[in-house]
């Protein structure tokens, strides 16, 4: 049942856009595989080939450290209404900072959110489709704003001492480069 595309078709990016959570994967060669689940309003197509995810502060930073050593990325969403389906975007990434020109470039893609770490971009290999028939149906209820009004009341100061304390390096030990490139 699944199938294979080389790009995200006009009626895959609605699909995209409705859905309110999206899973990013990402590993090294060795170490943890690191599987996180996004929301808001952070995820973006750029073109067929391309998207852009807001990735926000957290307790972690495993995506950027893992796209360091490995840059392949694997980001899933499915449906819980509607329709059946999983979406699999296969791709190459690279993760860009605010000090990044590319930052600049893609940040006014997104709302302003408190806390805003880094952008991902990634250039999409394949695209997979599958029947997604055993996944449930949920109901959205609201968005939560605890993140939100946590980084806000921080302020930016306090969000990069965070960042220094629970960002530099991964759970691995791996850098993470949020402050500077090598």
């Amino acid at each position: 049942m699944a199938k294979f595309f080389t790009e995200i078709s006009s009626e895959l990016q609605t699909f995209i856009e409705n859905q309110k959570v999206f899973f990013v994967a990402t590993a090294t060669g060795e170490g943890r595989i690191n599987l996180s689940p996004k929301g808001l309003d952070t995820f973006k197509v750029i073109d067929e080939q391309t998207i852009a995810w807001l990735n926000l502060t957290g307790s972690g930073n495993e995506t950027a450290a893992h796209l360091l050593k490995n840059n392949r990325m694997t980001i899933m969403f499915c449906a819980f209404e509607g329709k059946p389906l999983i979406l699999r975007l296969y791709g190459h990434a690279k993760i860009y900072h605010e000090r990044d020109k590319e930052f600049q470039e893609h940040i006014n893609l997104f709302p302003k959110i408190a806390g805003t770490r880094q952008i991902i971009e990634m250039h999409i290999d394949s695209v997979q489709t599958s029947c997604g028939y055993a996944v449930p149906f949920m109901d959205f209820k609201e968005e939560r704003l605890q993140l939100n009004s946590w980084a806000e009341k921080q302020g930016e100061d306090r969000i990069k001492d965070y960042w220094k304390e629970k960002n530099t390096k991964s759970i691995d030990g791996l850098e993470t480069e949020i402050f500077e490139t090598k």
